[in-house]
């Protein structure tokens, strides 16, 4: 890239603290990667980025300067689906406990979240927007909660997986209206079972709302996606695990979600949920544009094994990083990492670090209506930036251009 094409978006730029400046590392930028680039962090945002051959701009003579060392550059991990972490649940996680949340996963890669419930009485799940408005509404100093993710409670008890079938039931208009007149904004995706009773009608009230609606905890066949596509229907959460699966003369909703390019098929990377096969296919099926990284992970993660766990209210035992209800046996959400999940992709699915960064950043950040903002390496977007070496292992993260302390490789 020649110097007339250097993305700036503040050259001269002076008065605020100079920043950090990163050289010589390889940027995955929207068009491409540039080899042997620098990125300037500045006032929160990224001011410019440029190749080699690129001037710096004056201002950032005086900023911070990190070695990239060959490493890569990419933006910062959105998780559309995490419930948890660090022995903490988005359920009960006081201001407190969900600074503890994010702070673990900002150490994995996280920067931008969505705070997922789980199946639950209606008022613990207004409980879930008030604790996390709040939370909100003040400086958040590690990953940022960009709104509430509510799974469930309105699902199909055949696919319960770890949703508390005490608490399923079918699609509630009147609490979702409450919830937005009270939580405007806050909520950003639901997933509920197409096939239930008034379902359609509520996938069209949550995208009147602005709200994504998801598909998942489903028995919904091939045909009743594809409905639920025509009505609204845009997302999938942890495709493959608890929907009906992919038959060559019954295509089921696993069939619907590979076929149908209107829905974004979330998967859980981690080796336990689906195998790297199922993922490779699913990717090739779906594109880079339409596949989504999550973790699912519960208050388990960067916990040690044990039997003292729960969610929504039922009882896990984690046993070698994986999480199962103490009954039944089924997964338990994940104790998995962005960080590693982008890993996985890379090293055991095959796909490119670029993609797996889309899968993991742009793509999430584009379904909730924040592309404008974060997602992508670009002049003038918030600095949610990490810093991998070589071996793809996480080293640095700054998150609104302030560093934050990555975990070490080991507890990837």
């Amino acid at each position: 890239m020649g110097a007339a094409e250097a993305r700036t978006a503040a050259n001269g730029q002076t008065g605020a603290s100079a920043g950090t400046l990163i050289e010589h590392a390889r940027i995955v930028a929207p068009w491409g990667t540039i080899e042997d680039g620098w990125i300037w962090l500045s006032g929160g945002a990224i001011a410019a980025i440029g190749g080699a051959s690129d001037p710096k701009p004056i201002a950032a003579a005086n900023a911070e300067l990190v070695d990239g060392a060959g490493g890569w550059v990419l933006p910062g991990f959105v998780d559309v689906h995490v419930h948890g972490g660090a022995g903490f649940d988005f359920m009960e996680a006081n201001h407190e406990e969900i600074d503890a949340i994010t702070r673990f996963h900002a150490s994995h890669g996280t920067t931008g979240l969505l705070a997922t419930s789980l199946t639950a009485p209606r008022d613990e799940l207004t409980e879930v927007l008030e604790r996390t408005s709040a939370y909100m509404s003040k400086p958040m100093p590690y990953a940022q909660i960009l709104g509430v993710h509510f799974e469930g409670p309105f699902v199909n008890v055949k696919w319960k997986g770890a949703q508390n079938p005490e608490y399923i039931l079918p699609p509630q208009a009147e609490w979702l209206e409450d919830w937005v007149s009270r939580y405007p904004g806050v909520i950003k995706l639901q997933t509920l079972a197409p096939e239930t009773e008034g379902a359609l009608d509520y996938i069209e009230l949550l995208a009147r709302h602005g709200i994504v609606p998801s598909a998942g905890h489903t028995d919904a066949t091939y045909e009743q996606i594809v409905a639920a596509a025509d009505r609204g229907l845009r997302h999938a959460v942890h495709t493959f695990n608890a929907m009906t699966p992919l038959h060559h003369r019954n295509p089921g909703t696993v069939g619907a979600v590979m076929s149908d390019d209107r829905i974004v098929a979330e998967v859980i990377a981690d080796g336990h949920h689906v195998h790297p096969a199922a993922i490779k296919i699913l990717t090739r099926a779906k594109g880079k544009d339409n596949v989504v990284l999550v973790t699912d992970a519960m208050s388990a993660a960067g916990m040690p094994d044990g039997d003292g766990y729960s969610l929504g209210g039922l009882p896990v035992v984690m046993k070698c990083g994986v999480a199962r209800l103490k009954e039944g046996d089924s997964l338990a959400g994940s104790t998995l990492t962005m960080i590693a999940a982008f890993q996985n992709m890379v090293r055991r699915v095959g796909v490119s670090v670029e993609d797996a960064s889309r899968m993991a950043s742009g793509t999430p950040a584009r379904e909730l209506g924040l592309s404008g903002s974060i997602g992508s390496v670009e002049a003038g977007k918030r600095a949610d930036v990490l810093l991998l070496d070589a071996d793809l292992e996480l080293r640095r993260v700054w998150i609104g251009g302030r560093p934050v302390e990555a975990a070490s490789a080991s507890s990837n």
